[in-house]
């Protein structure tokens, strides 16, 4: 399975971006896919997940209510709504894949940077 993140760009703060996460396959024994972020010199933070069998999905504290998960079945695809996006939001995001049965995750995406201006 290959994940292919894009999306994203530079924005100034209160703007809009929508990221896509487009897998190659999607195998019965995927679970479904978290967006992450990165900056530099911190740990990678859960963002948002979806469950491909359940269709649920959860937001995080940090950006419920500013970030949505969604997903176009046909397309493999997952996406994330940003919206009111902030400075402090200045990251590389990627999308991962999880399996059933597994704790982690299997697949990532090669991360796409997202750079808001104040």
């Amino acid at each position: 399975v290959q994940l292919q993140a894009s999306g994203g760009g530079l924005v100034q703060a209160g703007g809009s971006l929508r990221l896509s996460c487009a897998a190659s396959e999607r195998p019965p024994n995927m679970q479904g896919v978290g967006w992450f972020r990165q900056v530099a010199g911190k740990d990678r933070e859960l963002l948002a997940t979806f469950s491909w069998n359940t269709g649920s999905a959860l937001h995080l504290d940090s950006v419920k209510g500013r970030f949505a998960i969604s997903k176009d079945t046909a397309r493999n695809t997952v996406y994330l709504q940003m919206n009111g996006l902030k400075p402090e939001d200045t990251a590389v995001y990627y999308c991962a894949a999880k399996l059933f049965g597994r704790s982690t995750y299997a697949y990532w995406g090669q991360g796409t940077l997202v750079t808001v201006s104040s």
